[in-house]
C-alpha cells in the first residue's frame, strides 16, 4: 500500500466510504520524493483528492504532478521559491493569502518564512508584516465562519521551530489556531534530516500539526 502514513477525521465532505465521507489530502514540501518523481505510477495517486504543497519545491515537479493527477494541486510559497516568480508550476494554483475552498473544506494558506535577509527578500516576512497579512484576511474568515485547514510554509513559534532566525516559526500562527481552532495546521520548512527539531505530528489545543516534508497523508 502506497502511503502509510496517514491521519485524519472522518467528516462531511468529498468521497462516500462507507458511513462517512472523507476527503483525501496528499501534502508536500521541501523535498522532492523519489517515490513519487522518479519511480511514478499513477496508482501511486489513486484515492487522492487534494494535494497541496508547503513550498520549497521545485515547479516542475509540481506541474508533473498536476499532469498525471486528477487532484487539484495547491501551494504556497517557501522562502526558496523565488523561481515561481518567471516560472510559476503549471496547473496549479497559489492559495497565499487566500481562503480556498475545495468540496467543503476551507482552506487558508499563508507561505514564507521569517525574515533573515538584510533588507528583505521575496519570501520572508517579519512577525509584524505576517500579523498584516492575516488582517487582511479576516473579513474572509469571518465569511466562512472560520477554516479548517492552514497551509503555511514556516511552522509556529516554539511548537517543532529552530532557534535561528530562519527556522523560527510565528507567534500569529499559535494565534490563529487559539481563535479558530481548525482541524489541521500543515507546514514545511524544517527538514527530516534536522535531527531532533523535527516532528511529524503533534497537537496545539484543539489543531493537529503536521510537517509535510517529502510526503504525508491527512484526511478530512
Amino acid at each position: 500500500m502506497p502511503f502509510e502514513e496517514k491521519s485524519g477525521y472522518p467528516e462531511k465532505y468529498g468521497k462516500k466510504t462507507g458511513v462517512s465521507i472523507v476527503v483525501k489530502i496528499l501534502l508536500l514540501a521541501d523535498e522532492e520524493s523519489k517515490y513519487l518523481w522518479d519511480y511514478f505510477d499513477k496508482s501511486k495517486l489513486e484515492g487522492i483528492d487534494l494535494i497541496i504543497s508547503c513550498g520549497d519545491l521545485s515547479p516542475q515537479y509540481l506541474s508533473f504532478l498536476a499532469t498525471f493527477s486528477h487532484a487539484p494541486v495547491l501551494y504556497v510559497h517557501g522562502n526558496h521559491d523565488v523561481c515561481y516568480k518567471d516560472t510559476p508550476p503549471d496547473g496549479c494554483i497559489c492559495i497565499d493569502d487566500k481562503l480556498y475552498e475545495y468540496k467543503g473544506v476551507r482552506i487558508l494558506g499563508l507561505g514564507g518564512s521569517m525574515e533573515y535577509k538584510f533588507g528583505g527578500a521575496d519570501h520572508q516576512y517579519s512577525e509584524r508584516a505576517m500579523c498584516a497579512r492575516i488582517r487582511k484576511l479576516k473579513w474572509k474568515i469571518r465569511r466562512k465562519k472560520g477554516f479548517d485547514i492552514l497551509v503555511t510554509h514556516s511552522p509556529a513559534y516554539r511548537i517543532n521551530d529552530s532557534e535561528d532566525i530562519p527556522h523560527t516559526g510565528f507567534k500569529c500562527f499559535r494565534t490563529l489556531m487559539e481563535e479558530y481552532k481548525p482541524k489541521y495546521f500543515v507546514h514545511g520548512h524544517v527538514h527530516i534530516n534536522y535531527g531532533r527539531d523535527f516532528v511529524r505530528e503533534s497537537t496545539y489545543h484543539e489543531t493537529k500539526i503536521i510537517n509535510a516534508y517529502e510526503r504525508h497523508i491527512i484526511e478530512i
